[in-house]
């Protein structure tokens, strides 16, 4: 199974924050950590963002 991985673009089409506003919370650590693709390219794990967003959804019930 190959593990898709979402860059950042994609990952502001599924979540409602800008740049900014993710980058925040990952120093916060309320977002998860994008992996280093490259020296100047990262990109989030598929499997990470949609548990992320699933924990959001549960908390708000």
């Amino acid at each position: 199974m190959t593990e898709r991985l979402l860059r950042l673009r994609e990952v502001q089409q599924r979540i409602p924050y800008s740049r900014s506003s993710i980058y925040l919370k990952i120093s916060l650590g309320e977002f998860p950590r994008p992996v280093k693709m490259g020296k100047r390219a990262v990109a989030w794990r598929e499997a990470d963002v949609e548990k992320w967003m699933a924990e959001r959804l549960e908390a708000r019930q």
